[in-house]
This record gives C-alpha cells, structure tokens and sequence, in this order.
C-alpha cells in the first residue's frame, strides 16, 4: 500500500466514525450514568460531556475508532450493525481506562486539549475513574448481550484487557533501558494497542453471530491494523501538529520514550544515530529546541522512513485478511483511516 490520495478518502472515514459515535454514545452516556458519584461527573468531564463543574459542553469524546471497528466487523458479517452496540461501548469504555491511567503513568496535563482528569483531582481519584470504567465495561457487555455470547464477549475483554496492561508496562520500562530492538517493541505494541483493535472486531463478529473462524480473522484483522495505529501514534508522537493532536511538538522525545522511529533509528548505522542515542543518554533535559534536533536525526538514520514503511505493510497484511469477504467498505475505509489520520 502507498499513502496516496486515492487509497484514503477522508470524507468517507468521518462518515463511518460520525455513525458509530451517534450509535455508541447513548449507551457511553447510560453505562456512566450507573456510576456513583465523583466518578460519574468525573467521567463526564473526561468524555468532554461536561467541564470541571459540570456544565455541559460541545467538547467531542474522541474519534470512536474502536466503536467503529465493532459496527463495521458485525456489518461484514452480514448483520445490523445496531447488534453491536454493546461490544462498542464495552470496548470505548475500557479504552478510556487505558487513557485516563495512561494520563496518570505519563503525568500529561493535557488530552483532546483539555486538563487531563488526574491534573485536576489528583490521581487516586483518576486511578479509581479508571477502574470503574474497566468495570462499567463489564458490567455493559453482561446486562446487555445474549448469556450465549455475553461469557466469551468478558472473556475476551479480560483478556485484551490484560495483554493491554502487559504491554503498557513493557512500554514504561522501555524509558530506563539503554537498548531496546524493533522485535521487542513489536511485542509491546501488539499487547498496548493491538489487543483491544482486535478484540473490538472479535466482539462485532460475535454480536453478529459470526463462526469461530470469522471471528477468529477479524480479530487477526484487528491486531494488524493495531500494530500500524500504535506506529502512526508514534509517527505523530514526534512530528505530530500540536494544534491538531493536543500535545506539545516533539512530546514523545522530550520524554526520551523508545517509540517505533527511534528504536529502528537507533538499529541503523548512520553516524545520526550515535548522536541520537547520546541525546538520549545524557542526564540533560531535552529542550523543545533539542527535541526537533532529534526528530532531524531520527530521520537521517532511517527511523521515521522505517516506521512509516511498516505502518504501510501492517495495513496491507490487515487488508489481507479481508480477501474474499463481503460487506467489508467500512473496514477497509477504517484501515486506510489508521494511517493518514493527523491525531
């Protein structure tokens, strides 16, 4: 796949992630409407539903891409996609916990450009938001989905849940090491991020009463479409627009973390990466200024090439998955979304 214009139509993606935000978010709104207070209103504020006092706001809650993956897994799988509101909240909901503790393991203050929930209670009450959306997920998929498919649907979030939390603590070790290959980052990235893509399609398919096998493929579609987002987040990560992603330039290097582009760039042999991995090394703070610095070197040794190569080639193995199947526009739109979004 090439990133050209003609594999990516903008206008279609936002088509699909406006419809299942308008199919997700009044079963969002219900599931943390059950939640006792100063969690619900901390949710709501989180969300974007409401400010810090809880006055209502227009503020969005995010793009919806893992809802998303659910109504279009259950579409190609010949169903309504309304069968699958259950699995896209679930999956929104845990993916929000991931977030808000990611917030608070990061100390970012700013998401969606907006104080981040911790920044403005602290972080127990952060760290208990986050756990009681993981719970509200749960509870969702079990009071709402046939008791056919409801115990393999938990199951399956527990489990994606768990690969999740494995990976994000690789990903945290990853900034006290000297050395980290591209192999072992592909191992983290696959249980970060990759996991709940998958388990998004997986769910989708099973609302929809699909085979093991289908579902089986789309949640395989799922984690290779996963590789390649947690990639461009990483891309974005360092060259990134601040206006557009929320984030200062160049966070992601400020904080010396071993994403994609700097790991394959430190792999290479061009004099640019002794330069990069000294920055990284040394005690001094990386200044905004140092930080584009590195992003020039990142690029001169390979990295920002390298990742955006093995963005490309995830996305053509997901689409692979899809060879012979109906009914799969909206996936396909979603995959090509995955690489050309600018946050």
């Amino acid at each position: 796949m090439t990133r050209t214009a003609t594999s990516f139509d903008a206008n279609a993606a936002e088509t699909v992630l406006r419809s299942a935000r308008r199919r997700c978010e009044p079963g969002l709104r219900d599931a943390i409407a059950e939640l006792p207070e100063p969690l619900g209103r901390m949710a709501t504020y989180h969300f974007g539903w409401r400010d810090r006092s809880g006055n209502p706001t227009g503020a969005g809650w995010g793009k919806g891409l893992r809802a998303a993956l659910s109504f279009a897994a259950a579409t190609a799988c010949g169903a309504d996609p309304v069968v699958a509101v259950p699995a896209a909240v679930a999956v929104e909901l845990i993916h929000n916990f991931t977030l808000v503790h990611d917030d608070v393991m990061d100390a970012d203050r700013i998401r969606r450009g907006r104080a981040t929930v911790w920044s403005v209670w602290g972080m127990p009450d952060a760290i208990c938001l986050g756990d009681a959306l993981h719970a509200a997920a749960v509870r969702v998929l079990v009071e709402t989905l046939p008791a056919s498919v409801a115990a393999d649907s938990v199951a399956r979030v527990e489990s994606a849940a768990a690969q999740l939390c494995q990976g994000q603590s690789e990903d945290c070790s990853f900034e006290t090491r000297s050395m980290v290959s591209v192999d072992e980052y592909l191992a983290m990235a696959e249980g970060k991020t990759a996991a709940l893509l998958g388990c998004a399609c997986a769910l989708g398919a099973a609302c929809a009463g699909a085979d093991a096998a289908t579902v089986t493929a789309l949640d395989t579609f799922g984690r290779e479409l996963g590789i390649a987002f947690q990639i461009t987040d990483d891309l974005l990560g360092i060259w990134g627009d601040p206006g557009v992603t929320g984030k200062p330039a160049g966070n992601d290097v400020i904080r010396r973390k071993r994403t994609f582009p700097v790991v394959a760039a430190l792999e290479s042999n061009d004099p640019a990466a002794a330069e990069l991995a000294a920055l990284y090394r040394s005690g001094t703070p990386i200044t905004p200024t140092r930080a584009a610095h590195a992003a020039d070197l990142i690029v001169t040794a390979g990295g920002k090439q390298r990742a955006q190569r093995y963005a490309d080639q995830k996305i053509d193995a997901a689409l692979a998955v899809l060879a012979d199947r109906a009914d799969v526009d909206d996936l396909i739109v979603l995959a090509h979304l995955v690489t050309h979004r600018r946050r």
